[in-house]
This record gives structure tokens, C-alpha cells and sequence, in this order.
């Protein structure tokens, strides 16, 4: 690898290696600039790179950062393999569609949410129909807003979440946080009220790049769930979908399937089943007239206690403390390690995984091309 992974967040570092991979590649690039600015004032914006005739009608899709600080780990593998496909030149009716960064507002600030504190992974529905609820998270909501972050106040919310987690396990517990809820701006997996500017930018850039192909297989990257050192490929949807088939025929084994439902039991994929709102069941919904192969590749780093802790202290430090003193430092480093771990291997790994599965899709679509 050129660059590696980094172990310590830097958006326009990430950013500028990604656009100058781009155009060595010889990439056309659009960028979509986003309103707010980073940590530094930095201008923070999803970067498009559309790879291979502008008539292809196949298309291999890659998406980096809708869970913002699992960003960073997409970012590094679309870079890398940029500086790959630079090398050679791709069949005449398929093209590679790079986007980068959907949440850079999130990467910038290394946060899993949105400015808005928003899950965006729970955040792509009609909301000219009623929102879900979830009336189990009333009972956990006080875990995550108590204003000490070790104090009186969070001893308490320890306890609160320590007799949950006594009566329900790590996985029901999860589940019923992880499913999503409507109600709570200040909450853990919080939905939103309206489309967050990611999912109007996402939609944006599927309607203008998306709309004439016949075929697609698109990737979401993300990492935190499963077990250490281990990148899952799972196809989430709330059904079965025409490309499944062979989304199943192409990766065998490999391919793990997530239908998503609200009295879902839990799985042993760490993915949470019962949330809606999902990317994936978005690009379904958007490209109704493409046969779309819409695939998620899940990086596992820690366990889940661990991650949760991260998260938590996370969702303290934005609702009461200073991202930029010293404790706001430290938290947002934990968080950083919880979701790209530091360990060279797991980077190895992590990479050549995720570069192996988009190999092997863009051989099916090179076959399907008659190439």
C-alpha cells in the first residue's frame, strides 16, 4: 500500500490523496461541497470519480463514510485501488464510480453520526409517512444524555445500563439501541426528522451517474461490527431482490444476508437487523429499472463492548464537553482506534480483502460486458 492507514484523523489529507489519485487515474471528478467546515475551517465536500467511458452501462460502485469516522478505512482502499486501476484500462462498457466520503462532516470531526447527530444508515426513508418507532430505546434513552462523564450522574447511568444488559445480553441490547429511533435529537442511532444533506447528496449523485446503467454492484464500507481482523460481504435489504441471485452465484460462502425486519432476532453478523433506513435499501428504492447488486463490506474491529464504550463517550463529548481539550482529544482518539484500529495487520487485511471482492466484481461485469 502507498499510504497505509492512518492513526490519526486528517480529512483534507485523506481528501487530497483520494483527488490526486483520481486524476492520475485519469478520472472525471465532481465535487459536491458541503455547508459547514471541518475542525481546522477546512472545506469539507463528497468527491465523485467516475472511472471509464461515459457511456458504460455497467457500473462498479464504491461508497466511503456514510458512518463518517469508518471513513477513513474506505478512503485508504478506493485511494489504493485508484493507483491500481491507473494501470490499465477497463472494458468499453464498464465503469468504476468512486464516491468518497458521503459524511464529511463526519470524517472531519471523527464522529460515526452527521452534523446533526444523525445515523445516516437509519436516515434513508419517505418522511412523508410516519417514522418508525422504537418504544424499547425509551427504557435506555437516560444512558446516553446523563451529563457527567464520571460523575454521580454517569455511575447511575451505569447501573441503568449494567441491569439492561443483566436481564437482556450484549446482542438484544444492541439490537433494540442499534434499531433506530425517531423521537430523541440528543439520542444514540437517531434517524432524523428529514433527509440530512448526505442522503439528498447520495441521491443526487444516483440520478446523475446511475440512472442509465443496466447493471451495478455497489459496495457501502464500513467497519466496527464482527469479530477482530475479519471484513464480512453482506447483502441488506428488507427482501429478497432480483440481483441477489447473483450476488449469491459470485460470492458463494463469502456472502452473508441481512433481512432487515423490526421483530428480527438478533445474528451473529454484529449488524443490526431491526433498523431501517439502511444505503443499501435506498440504492434498491432509487434504481428500480438496474439490476443492482447492492452489497455492504463490514470491517469487524473490537468487541462490542468496547465499541459501545467509544460511542458513548463520543455522544458525551458533543452533547456537553469541548471536542478540543484534552479529555475531548482522547475520547475522539478512542473512537478513531475503536472503528480503524492501529494494528499494521488489520490494515493488511482490511485492504486486501476489500480489494479482492471488488476485483472479483469487476470481473463479472467485464464478462457480462462481452469483454
Amino acid at each position: 500500500m502507498r499510504h497505509g492507514f492512518p492513526v490519526q484523523a486528517h480529512f483534507e489529507a485523506q481528501r487530497m490523496q483520494f483527488l490526486e489519485a483520481a486524476n492520475a487515474a485519469g478520472a472525471t471528478l465532481t465535487s459536491y461541497v458541503h455547508p459547514l467546515k471541518g475542525p481546522a475551517d477546512e472545506t469539507l465536500a463528497t468527491d465523485v470519480a467516475w472511472l471509464g467511458a461515459p457511456t458504460a452501462r455497467r457500473v462498479l460502485v464504491t461508497i466511503s463514510g456514510t458512518h463518517g469516522v469508518e471513513g477513513y478505512y474506505g478512503s485508504v482502499c478506493q485511494t489504493e485501488w485508484l493507483h491500481e486501476l491507473a494501470t490499465r484500462e477497463l472494458p468499453e462498457d464498464v465503469a468504476v464510480l468512486m464516491i468518497h466520503l458521503i459524511n464529511p462532516w463526519g470524517t472531519a470531526w471523527v464522529r460515526r453520526v452527521n452534523e446533526d447527530n444523525i445515523d445516516l444508515n437509519r436516515n434513508y426513508l419517505d418522511f412523508d409517512n410516519p417514522l418508525p418507532r422504537n418504544s424499547r430505546y425509551e427504557t435506555i434513552h437516560e444512558v446516553y444524555t446523563c451529563r457527567d462523564f464520571d460523575g454521580p450522574g454517569r455511575r447511575r447511568s451505569d447501573e441503568l445500563l449494567a441491569a439492561h444488559l443483566q436481564s437482556l445480553g450484549w446482542a438484544e441490547y444492541q439490537a433494540i439501541a442499534g434499531a433506530g429511533q425517531y423521537a430523541h435529537a440528543d439520542g444514540l442511532y437517531y434517524g432524523g426528522q428529514r433527509p440530512a444533506w448526505s442522503n439528498r447528496t447520495l441521491r443526487e449523485i444516483v440520478e446523475r451517474f446511475l440512472r442509465p446503467a443496466e447493471a451495478a454492484i455497489a459496495f457501502d464500507l464500513h467497519t466496527g461490527a464482527g469479530a477482530f481482523g475479519h471484513p464480512m460481504l453482506l447483502a441488506i435489504a428488507r427482501s429478497r431482490y432480483p440481483a441477489l441471485a447473483d450476488a449469491e452465484a459470485l460470492y458463494g460462502p463469502w456472502l452473508y444476508e441481512v433481512f432487515t425486519d423490526p421483530d428480527a432476532a438478533t445474528n451473529q453478523t454484529g449488524v443490526v437487523a431491526r433498523a431501517v433506513g439502511y444505503t443499501s435499501q435506498a440504492l434498491l428504492e432509487a434504481l428500480p429499472d438496474t439490476r443492482l447488486m447492492q452489497l455492504v463490506i463490514e470491517c469487524g474491529t473490537y468487541p462490542e463492548e468496547r465499541v459501545h464504550t467509544a460511542l458513548r463517550n463520543d455522544h458525551w463529548l458533543h452533547l456537553y464537553g469541548d471536542p478540543r481539550d484534552s479529555l475531548g482529544k482522547q475520547i475522539s482518539r478512542s473512537l478513531f482506534e475503536a472503528f480503524v484500529p492501529a494494528d499494521p495487520d488489520w490494515g493488511a487485511v482490511a485492504w486486501q480483502r476489500t480489494r479482492n471482492t471488488w476485483e472479483r466484481a469487476l470481473a463479472a461485469l467485464s464478462e457480462k460486458s462481452g469483454a
